[in-house]
């Protein structure tokens, strides 16, 4: 179980292809996220124009590592190009409870 979580909202940049934003960020999983020390989860939400990312890692060590993770990686660049950056935010939650 997580013991902490990453909840990244955004918005994508205008006229960008969600397939190809999904294929990216299905990419970015599998080249950078999911290989890093303590990673669980990675799911993609979205309402409307608003999308969320829930990252789930073993612990806030390992989230805070993370943020760094595929810093030079061209599937993480690719990622990131779909992304309006301006609308983006980062927040570390600790997981108290788990039911």
């Amino acid at each position: 179980m997580a013991d902490a979580v990453w909840f990244i909202t955004y918005k994508l940049k205008k006229d960008t292809s969600v397939e190809a934003f999904l294929l990216a960020s299905e990419k970015c999983n599998n080249v950078v996220l999911s290989r890093q020390k303590g990673f669980i989860a990675w799911d993609v939400l979205r309402d409307g124009d608003t999308w969320v990312d829930l990252v789930k890692w073993e612990t806030a060590e390992d989230a805070q590592n993370g943020e760094t993770a595929g810093s030079d990686n061209p599937a993480s660049h690719a990622f990131y190009s779909f992304i309006d950056m301006d609308t983006c935010k980062l927040t570390l939650y600790l997981v108290e409870k788990h039911h």
